[in-house]
């Protein structure tokens, strides 16, 4: 099972009673968090889910909103205990970034690793149990949207091991992912896992006018993320001038990419209910949903007990 946890909601600056966009992942006890404005350290510790465990922060782009919270949160990250290594992914010009933010949150007890990604083609990474594919959208700064997704292997075969003779002691291992050697012998996992069963993705897109090539991103997601800075139509020329979304065109997004549940997000300080435009949406695509400060949903593996 996969948790997330929509931290905030808000767009451009916090406000009393909406934090700022940030989202927060986790999947077997590790988590991943993905942009840090101003004040995210406060519902980061309202979720309850601690900050030890968190190996990556993932930034969107580097507008205040969602960068300006990191050296309070590296601080508080510091005062937790947190000794191991953290990485920081975003962008081009991550390193500039974090290098100026550094300055007033210096001597922390663990290593910072930075991961620059392409700013002009998707990639694909690896983190921890995490695959994680980003795209570039269209903002005014460099600016990606992404993908995570938890794959899940096919199931273990175990009459097809005994028949290969493969000794109980291996099963496990082979089911993590080993290629182990016996008996003069080369075994991998693929002789005795059956087909890959689907995994579970979710997607997060804030900070961009819609673009095409995210309806291939989102592709049969569980949770689609995006940011709906407008809920009136009435809006379209604001939101194409300032390069943001409308809630239609996001919930246009999620249609298009046959996601199973639209959760908005990134809201203008002058939408002050957001509740109250979601027809803009569900009228698109049905299962929007006017995103909350620390929503949560728990995202089961399909068939999962």
């Amino acid at each position: 099972m996969l948790d997330v946890c929509l931290l905030g909601t808000g767009g451009m600056m916090p406000l009393p009673d909406r934090w700022l966009t940030s989202l927060l992942i986790r999947y077997n006890g590790r988590m991943l968090l993905v942009d840090c404005g101003e004040g995210t350290q406060i519902p980061l510790k309202m979720c309850g889910w601690g900050f030890k465990n968190i190996d990556a922060v993932l930034f969107t782009h580097y507008h205040a909103d969602h960068v300006a919270g990191l050296p309070g949160f590296l601080l508080t990250l510091g005062n937790s205990g947190r000794e191991d290594p953290l990485t920081l992914i975003g962008p081009p010009g991550l390193r500039l970034v974090v290098e100026g933010l550094l300055v007033i949150s210096p001597q922390l007890p663990f290593d910072i690793k930075l991961l620059e990604l392409p700013e002009n083609q998707p990639s694909e990474i690896e983190a921890g149990d995490f695959s994680i594919r980003s795209l570039p959208v269209d903002h005014w700064v460099p600016c990606l949207a992404y993908g995570f997704e938890v794959k899940r292997q096919g199931r273990f075969d175990s009459e097809k091991a005994i028949r290969l003779d493969i000794p109980v002691s291996f099963w496990k291992r082979l089911q993590k992912g080993e290629i182990l050697e016996y008996d003069g012998r080369t075994i991998k996992p693929e002789m005795v896992l059956g087909q890959p069963r689907k995994g579970i993705k979710v997607c997060y897109c804030t900070d961009s006018r819609p673009v095409e090539e995210l309806a291939d991103l989102i592709k049969e997601a569980d949770l689609f993320i995006c940011e709906g800075m407008y809920g009136d139509n009435g809006d379209l020329d604001k939101a194409r001038q300032k390069k943001h979304m409308l809630f239609s065109e996001a919930a246009g997004l999620a249609k298009s990419g046959n996601a199973k549940e639209l959760w908005l997000t990134h809201f203008s300080p002058a939408l002050e209910k957001p509740e109250e435009y979601i027809y803009s949406a569900s009228s698109v695509f049905k299962n929007s949903v006017a995103g909350k400060d620390l929503m949560v949903r728990n995202i089961k593996f399909e068939n999962e007990e």
